[in-house]
């Protein structure tokens, strides 16, 4: 178990450079000038030329990159080149929205998709399990901004009964401890403030869940009908057990791998597509900051977001492979 968990942080590590490269070098192929967005169009060459030499652009980029590369090593990501902070500052104060409303999402597709999919497939070809896979269908097809839209339509404007934006009502926030509004609540102990960020959450979450919990209710009745098939499960039949048993302890269980893999996976397919729903709910989290980033060509805040995001999407990823050897025991890792 060790020499595996070393060797995925090796491949972490590398993981993490590549990235960096490539977002690096794809920041400075884009058209336009930082020097000309910094300053404006009435700056003269010279006041263009020594902004350049003061921010290193006049370099070739693989300096750049190496420069950076040694700068990161020791903690150090740069200064944001629109407001002179550190550029993990920035990123740092958003992260945790984007990870409260991704985990939000997930965990509302886990805890729906994988019973609806476990239904679906004790009764196969039922009017259950077509109307299961009819409307998982419809979710995984469903575009993000248009159904965002209608959920603010609906439950916002005419029913009034959900928040349409933000994290919290202005002056309701709690001390800031993790940047989680849901977290920051509960440790404040205020249960109006629970009640209230749990409110703004609800909508959100929901929107960017819709295609994670189709994808799981698909995934999750497949499997299930394919190990329902092997013959430990019909041993477990024929000796009496319930059916109730049989399908959580000899056909579920045996079916959770795979299911649990496309869940990690969700998670950084989430990370990387929360920016519509935070722009459609006015969240201030980390896709917004990355994408006025990558549009103000703020190259310092784009690697710090790209970075962030790459590692925890890796962890994530070796902890379910980590989780695999507790569901199966007879996975041995080496």
């Amino acid at each position: 178990m060790a020499q595996y968990i070393v060797r995925r942080l090796v491949q972490l590590i590398l993981v993490l450079i590549g990235i960096s490269a490539v977002v690096f070098v794809t920041m400075h192929v884009l058209p336009g000038d930082v020097a000309v967005l910094l300053l404006g169009d009435k700056a003269t060459a010279q006041q263009l030329a020594a902004l350049r030499h003061q921010l290193g652009l006049d370099q070739p980029v693989y300096v750049q990159y190496f420069r950076f590369a040694a700068d990161a090593l020791q903690g150090d990501f740069g200064t944001s080149l629109r407001n002179s902070r550190p550029a993990f500052e920035e990123v740092w104060i958003a992260f945790p929205v984007t990870i409260q409303l991704s985990f939000a999402a997930l965990f509302l597709a886990t805890i729906i998709g994988v019973p609806l999919g476990v239904m679906a497939a004790v009764k196969p070809l039922s009017r259950f399990d077509n109307i299961v896979m009819t409307v998982s269908l419809f979710g995984v097809s469903m575009p993000i901004f248009w159904l965002g839209l209608m959920m603010i339509l609906v439950f916002g404007a005419f029913l009034d009964l959900l928040p349409i934006g933000g994290l919290m009502a202005i002056g309701d926030e709690p001390p800031r401890v993790t940047g989680m509004s849901v977290v920051d609540s509960i440790l404040s102990g205020d249960w109006h403030l629970i009640g209230e960020s749990l409110e703004y959450l609800i909508l959100p979450a929901a929107t960017l869940g819709t295609i994670p919990l189709a994808i799981i209710t698909r995934i999750t009745r497949s499997e299930m009908l394919s190990v329902r098939t092997h013959d430990h499960v019909r041993t477990a039949r024929a000796k009496g057990l319930p059916e109730a048993r049989v399908i959580v302890k000899h056909v579920l269980r045996n079916a959770l791998i795979p299911i649990t893999t496309v869940i990690g996976l969700q998670l950084g397919l989430l990370l990387s597509g929360a920016v519509l729903t935070e722009t459609i709910f006015s969240l201030p989290g980390l896709g917004r900051v990355m994408v006025n980033a990558i549009l103000q060509r703020d190259y310092p805040v784009v690697q710090a977001g790209a970075l962030l995001t790459a590692f925890l999407f890796v962890v994530v990823n070796l902890l379910v492979d980590l989780g695999y050897a507790y569901l199966d025991p007879r996975i041995r890792y080496r």
